[in-house]
């Protein structure tokens, strides 16, 4: 049985993340379709134990209390990942990945390397803007499009190389081909020589997180994507069971 002030407060710390961590009363009723009275209520409480707190331009803003939870809630995420990661380096040869949206920012949280010489590594922990990278756009494609325009804009879509799509127009039509094909590909817009192809990983509910696998671009570029893709998406809807919500008692 759900209890309902739970699934609230809930939805308005979710709200505030997909803001980009801050939002004023009147896009959290938006985004969330509760009463200000409710809302209210519930961020007094969420404030009272430092999972919200209060900017001076009176937005809220996710609190420090999250880090704790959060901290701990990837490591565990991460482990059970790495052994669905294996199963992709098996598959591709190359290095995987997993990757969570946190605020406007991606974050790698589990990676297992490619055995070869010449491999590629994102540091787990690292933080990129979504728009340059395959997971940035797996994890965006699940949004509505006004939602990810509202995010490009407020990151500005920095050019990291001259392969970064840079204009919101273009980058909606990108997630588009990803909707389509089931998967994102980064071309040397993250880093020039490195290609990356990443597929979604959904909870059942709604998508949670991306993998992918990354190498040298002749490497990457040399495999059949839609097998590729087909592999991955078997692996990640199998690590996306393992994450689906338990339904509790009714």
């Amino acid at each position: 049985m759900s209890v309902q002030s739970i699934e609230r407060a809930l939805d308005v710390l979710e709200s505030l993340a997909e803001h980009g961590g801050a939002a004023g009363l009147s896009e959290i009723a938006a985004k969330t379709g509760l009463p200000y009275g409710t809302i209210h209520r519930l961020l007094r409480t969420l404030l009272a134990r430092g999972y919200v707190r209060q900017e001076s331009d009176r937005r809220y803003a996710l609190g420090a209390g999250l880090m704790r939870l959060g901290g701990v809630a990837e490591g565990m995420v991460g482990a059970w990942a790495r052994p669905y990661l294996a199963r992709m380096v098996e598959l591709s040869g190359e290095t995987a990945n997993l990757a969570v949206m946190e605020g406007d920012f991606v974050v790698y949280v589990a990676q297992v390397p490619s055995p070869r010489r010449l491999r590629m590594f994102a540091e787990v922990g690292r933080r990129v803007l979504p728009h340059s990278t395959a997971v940035g756009k797996v994890l965006l494609a699940d949004r509505a499009a006004e939602d990810a325009v509202t995010l490009l804009e407020r990151t500005g879509m920095p050019r990291r190389t001259p392969n970064t799509i840079t204009e919101a127009g273009a980058m909606l039509a990108e997630l588009d081909r990803v909707r389509t094909l089931g998967y994102a590909m980064d071309l040397g817009e993250e880093e020039l020589g490195v290609h990356c192809l990443a597929v979604p990983v959904s909870d059942g509910e709604r998508v949670v997180a991306a993998m992918s696998v990354s190498g040298p671009a002749e490497r990457i570029d040399a495999v059949d994507r839609e097998e590729l893709a087909e592999g991955m998406r078997g692996i990640a809807r199998a690590f996306g069971a393992e994450l689906a919500p338990v339904a509790g008692e009714r």
